[in-house]
C-alpha cells in the first residue's frame, strides 16, 4: 500500500468548493472521477483544506492510499488526461505512511488579489475582487501586522463555523502593490472559515475610515464579529502555498 502526496491547481469558479456535496460539483469529486479512470478504484483522498465556493488554488495537496503500481509520472500524466482543463495536477511523490494532507500541515499561505482600478476588467471575473477605491497599500501593509501573532480570531469568522478552537498563529501578513493589483497574502499555522476573506475586508474598511489606523489590535482582542469588515468575495482568494515536515 502507497500514501502519495498529489498537489494540484485549479480554478474554483464553477465548483462549490473542495469537499464532496450531494446536489453541487466540486473539485474533490471531479478529482475522484478522474482517479478512478486512472487507477481502477476510487480511494478515500484527503484534502489539505475546505475551500469555499469560487476560491482558487495554486497548490492544494492532497493525500490518497493506493494498492496502484503506476509510476509518479504517469499519474500526473495520467490524471491529466482526464481532469476538466481548469483542474491540473502538478506533482506527485511518495509520501510516508503516517502522512495525512490535512493533519501534517504546518502552515498554508492564502493571497487574496484586489484589481484596485476604476474601471473593472472583465477578463479578471471572477479570478480577482474588482475594488474601485484607491488603496494605500503601505498604509494597509502596516495595519496588516496587527494580525501577525497567536491571537483568538473568533471575530474572524463566519457564523456557520462550528469550530471551538479558534486560536491561531499568523507568521506574516503582507499588503503589496503590482500596478492595478494589490496582493493580501497572509502565512499561518491555520485559518477558520472565512478568516482570510473578513480580514481583507477589515483592512478594506481601514482604507475607507470606516475603522481608525491603529486599532486592528483591539478589534481583534474584542472578538466581536461585529467591529470587523464585511467578508470580501470568494473570486479573490487563491491557496497559495502548504508546507509540511521536510520528510
Amino acid at each position: 500500500m502507497r500514501n502519495l502526496l498529489v498537489t494540484i491547481a485549479y480554478d474554483g469558479s464553477a465548483y462549490h468548493g473542495w469537499q464532496v456535496q450531494k446536489n453541487a460539483v466540486t473539485v474533490q469529486e471531479v478529482f475522484q472521477n478522474a482517479l478512478e479512470r486512472l487507477i481502477g478504484e476510487r480511494p478515500d483522498v484527503k484534502g489539505c483544506s475546505r475551500t469555499d465556493s469560487g476560491v482558487h488554488a495554486r497548490a492544494y495537496c492532497i493525500s490518497f492510499k493506493t494498492e496502484s503500481s503506476i509510476p509518479c509520472r504517469n499519474i500526473v500524466s495520467g490524471l491529466n488526461t482526464y481532469l476538466p482543463r481548469d483542474i491540473a495536477v502538478l506533482s506527485c511523490s511518495e509520501a510516508g505512511d503516517d502522512f495525512h494532507a490535512r493533519y501534517s500541515v504546518l502552515s498554508k499561505q492564502y493571497v487574496y488579489i484586489v484589481h484596485n482600478s476604476r474601471i473593472r476588467d472583465p477578463f479578471l471575473k471572477d479570478r480577482a475582487f474588482h475594488y474601485p477605491v484607491r488603496i494605500d497599500e503601505e498604509l494597509l501593509n502596516k495595519e496588516a501586522q496587527a494580525f501577525v501573532g497567536t491571537h483568538d480570531f473568533s471575530g474572524f469568522c463566519s457564523a456557520r463555523s462550528d469550530v471551538e478552537d479558534t486560536v491561531r498563529t499568523v507568521y506574516s501578513f503582507s499588503v503589496a502593490r503590482r500596478g492595478s493589483e494589490v496582493a493580501f497574502t497572509v502565512e499561518a499555522d491555520g485559518f477558520l472559515y472565512n478568516m482570510v476573506r473578513i480580514m481583507v475586508g477589515t483592512l478594506l474598511f481601514v482604507n475607507e475610515g470606516k475603522i481608525a489606523p491603529g486599532t486592528l489590535a483591539g478589534v481583534i482582542a474584542s472578538k466581536d464579529r461585529a467591529r470587523a469588515g464585511k467578508t470580501a468575495p470568494a473570486c479573490g482568494l487563491y491557496l497559495n502555498a502548504v508546507k509540511y515536515p521536510q520528510e
